[in-house]
């Protein structure tokens, strides 16, 4: 009995270690550029993601979409936009409607369906309407579409809740607006990315790969740890984490006629360390995609061995420390990189 007690422990404490996130969506009105946009900060066990399309079928649309490393068959999108301008991304709650441990961990199954059908984000309300009870997730998905759509989908394994951006937008880590208040996980990062958002001039892609998910401030202690003289830090609850894997934003359209000019900005492996590529829906670039027998990508393989010398030590608890010394001079070079891309 004590033995399954303390398993039981050690699994509920590993639960937000496993799949995570931090997520924006935003209105066209709200955004800088006048389009709308999508962003996910992607933290999980899953050491290597990658980007790759999908191709129309006579039922279905194309789409540009975000898997994990060694899923050959395409089966799971974990992000992605389609040719219609419809753009899904989700983040794990913890603190909806128990599920039913029947079945689980279906949220890319989800939103590779909804890549597939959905046109709109009236379009993936009907989906979740259709779905079979009981639908295996807990998420808040963030969708937006190329109509004025632009919301999040509160999901549990019976039903869901919206909630619309109207003309602003709306920020979700790990627990739901409509779930036991005070339970789930993420939120300091809640806090932190909407302080930083706040006091943004202006919300851009860029504020979202460079602003936050290169952002070392902890808006629990007040401090931006980059900025300071400090060598080594405890890596716990920035936005950037040690199973962070991915941060990308879709630029999005205001009309399905202009599908084309849809963007993903995307950084793949973890996000301090890894540059921003510009990709569409027709492009993208080779070291995004899969290759290999272990079908992963080479740029989150590299920003991820990267963050492995970040470390302060590899034994122990000494992954979970940064070496603050190291890390600056990445990210400013990281930087300077995205920049450039965005400029271009």
């Amino acid at each position: 009995m004590i033995r399954r007690l303390i398993l039981v422990i050690l699994v509920a404490l590993m639960v937000p270690e496993i799949d995570a996130c931090t997520s924006a969506v935003v209105s066209a009105r709200a955004s800088a550029t006048g389009r709308p946009l999508l962003w996910k900060h992607r933290d999980t066990g899953a050491k290597n993601n990658f980007l790759e399309r999908v191709e129309a079928t006579d039922t279905t649309y194309g789409y540009v979409g975000l898997f994990n490393g060694g899923d050959s068959l395409l089966r799971e999108a974990w992000m992605g936009a389609n040719d219609r301008g419809f753009a899904i991304m989700n983040t794990a709650s913890y603190n909806l409607a128990p599920d039913t441990a029947v079945v689980k961990d279906r949220e890319g199954v989800v939103m590779s369906l909804a890549l597939g059908v959905c046109a709109t984000v009236d379009d993936f309300e009907r989906l979740l309407d259709t779905l079979p009870r009981p639908m295996g997730v807990q998420a808040n998905f963030g969708v937006i579409d190329a109509c004025g759509g632009a919301a999040y989908f509160e999901t549990y394994d019976s039903g869901y809740r919206r909630f619309d951006a109207g003309d602003g937008l709306i920020v979700r880590t790990n627990f739901s607006m409509s779930g036991k208040p005070g339970e789930g996980y993420g939120y300091i990062r809640y806090n932190t990315a909407n302080q930083l958002i706040s006091e943004a001039d202006s919300i851009t892609p860029a504020l979202f790969t460079e602003g936050l998910s290169r952002s070392f401030y902890h808006s629990l202690t007040g401090r931006d740890y980059l900025a300071g003289e400090e060598r080594y830090v405890a890596d716990r609850d920035f936005i950037p984490r040690d199973i962070s894997t991915a941060s990308i934003v879709v630029e999005g359209v205001n009309s399905p006629d202009d599908v084309a000019e849809l963007v993903l900005w995307s950084a793949l492996g973890y996000p301090p360390c890894a540059p921003v590529h510009r990709v569409t829906l027709e492009e993208i670039p080779e070291d995004l995609r899969p290759s290999g027998e272990g079908y992963t990508s080479p740029a989150c393989s590299e920003a991820m061995e990267l963050r492995r010398s970040l470390a302060l030590y590899t034994g122990g608890s000494g992954r979970s420390y940064l070496d603050l010394e190291v890390l600056r001079g990445v990210v400013e070079r990281m930087h300077r990189a995205s920049m450039r891309e965005y400029e271009r």
